[in-house]
């Protein structure tokens, strides 16, 4: 299968994934699910334990194929599962699905990265490889604050010397403040414009 074709292939599924965000997002608005918190726990199921581990398989496949868009997911996290155990499950499954990416990266090379990003991006960042002593501490930061596209990045540290040992530990170190960022503007900037929009 040619670069061009996996990229329509991953672009067409994005593309269904938001529109299915979207149109489930309205369809729970009119259930009021978004008003009331057991009706939104509800949707991942009761079970204490069967909700975390399908949230967070979600989690971990919006990383490797990207279906729904990662910040609607991490807010949705916090929202079903409260600020405490949503940033855990947000924070597991995210980084189990970046050292995925990673290992597929280093799998399978350049024809599979550029399959999942466009050129424009892998022609932005693949000046980080030149050094790997500077990529790594670039990649660090990166992901500290997310100012990079970090799965476009975890899949191009693939063609780097980087052991798979020091990236997971970059991704376990760095990623819980980006994450926690991320889902709370989310929450909080979602419900302050709900809030103008309702006044």
């Amino acid at each position: 299968m040619s670069i061009a074709t996996s990229r329509r292939i991953i672009n067409t599924i994005s593309i269904i994934g938001l529109g299915l965000s979207i149109a489930l997002t309205i369809y729970f608005i009119n259930l009021g699910v978004f008003k009331d918190i057991n009706a939104l726990r509800g949707l991942v199921g009761n079970s204490v334990i069967l909700g975390p581990i399908i949230f967070m398989l979600l989690q971990i496949l919006q990383v490797v194929i990207p279906i729904i868009p990662g910040g609607i997911s991490s807010a949705a996290g916090v929202l079903i599962f409260g600020p405490y155990l949503g940033f855990v499950y947000n924070y597991v499954g995210i980084s189990i699905g970046s050292v995925i990416i990673f290992l597929l990266g280093r799998r399978y090379g350049k024809p599979f990265i550029l399959s999942m990003i466009s050129d424009k991006t892998y022609d932005k960042y693949i000046g980080w490889l030149d050094n790997q002593s500077r990529f790594e501490k670039l990649f660090a930061l990166a992901i500290f604050l997310p100012v990079a596209p970090d799965d476009a990045l975890c899949l191009m540290a693939g063609l780097t010397n980087i052991s798979v040992k020091k990236f997971t530990l970059i991704i376990l170190l760095a990623k819980p403040l980006s994450i926690f960022l991320y889902s709370m503007a989310l929450i909080y900037g979602g419900t302050f414009l709900t809030g103008l929009l309702g006044g």
